[in-house]
């Protein structure tokens, strides 16, 4: 994070760093966030040999998730725009984690698919309440690194927690899984709660809070009333109408589907069709999950560091993203090989890009309208999540007993639309205006 220093009455300040702290608190908030996303997917095995489970049926419980988590972006980033991250944070940190913990105590195919649609209700808020607070507390020129930051740690916790919770679930069972991560959310939220503060409320001193509003930060943002109590028209115009803000909301989705491949299907596809255990394939599982951590942290880095050697905002952006994406495709790759080592191999690459490509949320950051960020959050979110419906079902649906290469195949077509997407549809890097 920069530091600087500022005179005032003759003497020198120099800037806290109390967004260090902040960035640490969003890290540890998605480690929870993700591990709640992908819980049911190391659990998925054991479940449907209990259950007795269809392919068809497995797929739809690893969409219940995605049904109600993208149908509520838009009310969630309507809500983020008026309720302040300390207080709306921790209550959906404690709902959302009942409901995880519910799923290890309630049995039953019917009861499964209500709690995980629960779930994805209250964790609709999470992502827009993240970019609400990066643009809060973060100049632009450090907004990139922060937010590849916290998004590693999706990767982070499941790279290291996997084989945990596989061998929780091969020591214990499967209702362990949902049980403890439950009761690591809940425990969070208080934490959340206790310490999180807007940048004026907080420890951070005058200097820090000048450079974060120098640089393009938004410090006040949450002190600002919205206009209207309502989405209007006029906001749907905005954000519904611009060709820029579809090219991400587009591109969101074909870049999500690759992860949500991984957070779904792909344990699954270790056991039933590379024949391995429970302990193994927590173990193998997790190695994609560290290439995309490494793709992230260095997505973030590089792309402020184009910036501060005079890139373009689109070219910082944008480039990782692009080049993350071509190397999603190597995903394809696995169809054409028996070995497991091979298959591995293919997949770190591809979510590696997958993790180089994920600081997506910074066009968010730099396109959306002042006053609609979480509107604009929240449709980006919706689009761009409608993946973790159509992905476990689509796969579900085109893969076979013998051979999973369709799905391959799949994830393929949608990562090369995604570079399209990025390519024709989001020209120059700028702040979309609000529609008269």
């Amino acid at each position: 994070m920069t530091q600087t220093t500022t005179a005032g009455a003759g003497l020198s300040t120099t800037a806290s760093r109390i967004r260090v702290l902040v960035a640490v608190m969003l890290f540890v908030t998605v480690v929870i966030n993700y591990l709640d996303r992908s819980n049911l997917s190391i659990a998925m095995p054991a479940i449907a040999g209990e259950l007795d489970l269809s392919k068809a049926q497995q797929g739809l419980l690893l969409s219940a998730f995605g049904w109600t988590y993208a149908a509520l972006q838009i009310p969630g980033g309507w809500l983020v725009d008026r309720v302040p991250p300390r207080v709306l944070y921790p209550v959906c940190l404690v709902l959302w984690s009942l409901a995880t913990f519910f799923m290890g105590i309630i049995g039953g195919f019917a009861a499964l698919i209500v709690l995980r649609l629960m779930v994805g209700v209250f964790e609709a808020p999470a992502y827009p309440i993240n970019s609400k607070i990066a643009t809060v507390w973060f100049p632009e020129r450090e907004r990139a690194t922060t937010i590849g930051f916290y998004t590693s740690g999706q990767f982070i916790g499941l790279a290291l927690l996997t084989p945990v919770l596989s061998w929780l679930q091969s020591v214990l069972s499967w209702h362990w899984v949902f049980v403890s991560t439950g009761l690591v959310g809940i425990l969070w939220a208080v934490i959340w709660y206790a310490w999180y503060r807007e940048p004026r409320d907080s420890r951070a001193n005058d200097a820090e809070v000048e450079l974060i509003k120098s640089g393009g930060g938004l410090v006040d943002l949450a002190r600002e009333r919205p206009e209207r109590a309502r989405i209007t028209r006029g906001d749907l115009a905005t954000v519904l109408g611009r060709r820029k803000l579809w090219g991400i909301y587009l591109g969101q989705f074909c870049l999500t589907s690759t992860l949500w491949f991984f957070l779904t299907w792909f344990p699954t596809y270790l056991v039933e069709y590379r024949d391995m255990d429970y302990i193994k394939s927590g173990f193998l599982a997790s190695l994609p999950f560290v290439a995309a951590l490494v793709g992230v942290l260095i997505s973030g880095v590089l792309s402020d560091f184009l910036l501060r050697r005079g890139a373009s905002l689109g070219a910082a952006r944008k480039g990782p993203i692009i080049a993350g994406l071509l190397l999603s495709t190597l995903m394809v790759g696995a169809s054409f090989t028996d070995s497991t080592a091979l298959v591995i191999v293919f997949l770190s690459v591809a979510f590696f890009g997958n993790g180089l490509a994920s600081i997506t949320w910074s066009l968010v950051s730099a396109l959306a309208p002042r006053r609609l960020f979480g509107l604009t959050g929240g449709m980006f979110n919706f689009i761009g999540n409608l993946s973790s419906i159509a992905t476990p079902i689509v796969i579900g649906l085109i893969v076979t007993d013998d051979s999973f290469a369709p799905g391959f195949a799949y994830m393929t077509v949608i990562t090369i639309a995604g570079i399209l997407s990025y390519v024709f549809l989001v020209g120059k890097v700028e702040r979309v205006e609000e529609r008269g």
